[in-house]
């Protein structure tokens, strides 16, 4: 796999493509120079996270002939500097998946499960430096994970 990242402006703004050729826009904060002008590399990793567990969820979902109408994913995490560098990686991350529409409960826990354990690429890169914890809201009811 690989990815390019071509430079947009004088400053930090990229825009990046990989195999796909659909463009990904990359920028950093106003307050270092940066014009908003796309997602910050922390941001990516978040949804590149995100992304790969809904890949995951909606197959499996689909297999056992679950009907979804809605599903959004949040994914939080929270931040720690390693000491003696300027580094911020995550230590903690959740994801809250929100699902809507005719779906077991029990499904739908089933397939969250089986893509953290089983298929998401992006949780085993980084289960080794985060904890990852996820929530369930399924047609607005909490279930326990």
């Amino acid at each position: 796999m690989e990815v390019v990242l071509n430079r947009v402006d004088q400053d930090f703004h990229f825009e990046a493509r990989g195999s796909s050729a659909v463009p990904v826009h990359i920028d950093a904060a106003e307050g270092i120079g940066g014009h908003n002008a796309g997602a910050r590399p922390m941001e990516l990793l978040l949804m590149g996270l995100g992304g790969c567990t809904a890949i995951d969820v909606i197959l499996i979902l689909k297999k056992q002939r679950q009907v979804v109408d809605d599903f959004q994913i949040r994914v939080s995490g929270t931040r720690e500097k390693i000491e003696g560098t300027e580094k911020t990686p995550f230590r903690t991350i959740n994801i809250q998946f929100e699902l809507k529409g005719e779906i077991d409960g029990g499904k739908a826990l089933k397939a969250i499960q089986m893509s953290m354990d089983k298929y998401c690429s992006a949780t085993a890169q980084l289960e080794p430096s985060s904890v990852i914890t996820h929530t369930l809201l399924l047609n607005g009811e909490a279930f326990e994970i």
